[in-house]
């Protein structure tokens, strides 16, 4: 039909042509893909924003908030040992003072033995320490090129005016007060620990008041989800850490290298720092070696702690944590990273467990085995091939 025609349009075709363009909305500005891009982009700004402001305030409050949540790690990992107590018809008070105590005394054990170890062999340590010195002065002077002397007189007046320096003071007066706060904050920590201890299940009970219906079970699986990975993190890495520091504890022994029991214990410890730790405690179990018993002992202690890692890698952490407590060392490193530029050595303790809390909740979002509906792991027409022949759907 032209545009100009003289025969009148059929009625039924004039009602579908403004019927049409009722419902066809008009074209807006932020339909388009770059509308939504903007969109988009200022919802993530909002969220940044947001999470900005609460690591800002969390910051603020440190003294609180660490406290709060070592205790709610410490509490997950000694809570079924408290219940059990509780179970055998031992009061609520005297199950969660028992608890303490047997933390306290092993703790106390562990730091004594520390520190008679160092104090007996300190003597011969630091003889050692001399002789070595001595040593690469020795071996500096067989180089094809020297450092000019009064550049190494110049290095050491300067860490010299450095030490009697006024910013040196400051900076002694800045670690009385972080001691201070460090016995604060750990005194804060033992009495919250005794409350979540006693009164747990009660407090939480008390937090789930406000919810109601499909809210307060998925309330109830965040809280339990976030009590059973706290838990089998702590006591899946304390069991490796502690294969770990037995295995290198006793090869240290066998070789004879000073200060073999407080070096386990610092690979104890720092097994809490997942890939960085492990690293760490066997450069400085080869630096001790290196320095009292020659390069040849400091390479079968690397051998050593090699050897451990890879039993412990590939062995005990899927026996003892489960494939779901583990995480992609992509994801450890970049967590790591992370919790040390916010939070320094407690970002790094405190990272991976806090990564691991946030994908359970996650995986429990929508019911006890469903994943919120974007973390579903989607089918795919073309597995893609990983390494060992298997495939992804």
């Amino acid at each position: 039909m032209s545009l100009f025609s003289r025969r009148p349009a059929h009625r039924d075709a004039v009602a579908s042509a403004i019927t049409h363009t009722e419902q066809t909305p008009p074209r807006s500005l932020w339909s388009d893909g770059f509308g939504r891009l903007a969109v988009r982009a200022v919802q993530i700004i909002i969220v940044v924003i947001l999470l900005a402001g609460l690591i800002w305030g969390i910051q603020q409050v440190t003294l609180v908030i660490i406290p709060l949540i070592l205790a709610l790690i410490f509490a997950s990992a000694f809570g079924p040992v408290t219940m059990w107590m509780r179970r055998k018809g031992v009061p609520a008070v005297l199950a969660t003072l028992l608890t303490l105590l047997a933390v306290v005394v092993v703790l106390g054990a562990l730091g004594w033995l520390v520190v008679n170890a160092v104090i007996d062999q300190w003597s011969y340590l630091s003889s050692q320490a001399v002789e070595g010195f001595q040593q690469a002065q020795d071996w500096y002077h067989t180089l094809p090129f020297s450092i000019p002397p009064d550049q190494v007189d110049a290095a050491l007046q300067g860490i010299g005016d450095f030490v009697t320096s006024a910013q040196f003071g400051t900076g002694a007066l800045a670690g009385v007060s972080a001691v201070a706060s460090f016995i604060t904050g750990f005194v804060l920590m033992v009495v919250i620990l005794f409350f979540f201890l006693k009164d747990g299940p009660r407090m939480w009970e008390f937090v789930l008041r406000p919810f109601r219906g499909s809210d307060y079970d998925r309330a109830r699986r965040i809280g339990d989800k976030t009590v059973t990975v706290l838990g089998s993190y702590v006591r899946g890495t304390a069991s490796v850490a502690a294969v770990d520091a037995i295995g290198i504890g006793i090869g240290l022994a066998i070789l004879q290298v000073p200060l073999a029991l407080p070096l386990a214990v610092l690979v104890f410890l720092l097994a809490f720092v997942p890939i960085v730790g492990a690293v760490t405690a066997g450069i400085l179990a080869a630096l001790v070696a290196l320095v009292t018993n020659g390069w040849v002992v400091a390479l079968i202690v690397v051998g050593i702690v090699v050897l451990v890692n890879q039993l412990e890698g590939n062995f005990l952490q899927p026996v003892l944590m489960g494939r779901s407590m583990k995480l992609h060392a992509f994801v450890v490193l970049v967590v790591l990273a992370g919790g040390t530029a916010i939070g320094g050595i407690l970002g790094t303790l405190l990272a991976v467990p806090l990564t691991a809390v946030a994908w359970g909740i996650i995986s429990v979002w929508n019911g006890p085995d469903e994943p919120a509906e974007w973390a579903r792991r989607k089918k795919r027409r073309n597995p893609v091939p990983l390494a060992g022949g298997e495939s992804e759907d």
